[in-house]
């Protein structure tokens, strides 16, 4: 029961990555022997763990970096 009340409170949110960088993923993931999706989300986690100025710094980087893909999406 407290797993079920656990998994409740996760948000769930699908990442597009492309094929060398999903390969790159499942590499490091089968190096350190877990799921692809546990080691995404661990990263997910670490950053937004880290300090603010990092995590600021990082959000700004992803964000130019992915503007034009951001245009096209919306």
């Amino acid at each position: 029961m407290a797993l079920e009340r656990r998994l409740e409170n996760l948000m769930q949110i699908p990442i597009d990555l492309s094929d060398p960088q999903a390969e790159k993923l499942r590499i490091e993931a089968q190096r350190l022997g877990v799921e692809p999706q546990a080691l995404a989300a661990a990263a997910v986690v670490d950053l937004l763990n880290r300090e603010v100025p990092d995590f600021d710094q990082a959000a700004e980087h992803v964000l130019r970096k992915n503007q034009e893909l951001y245009k096209r999406l919306s």
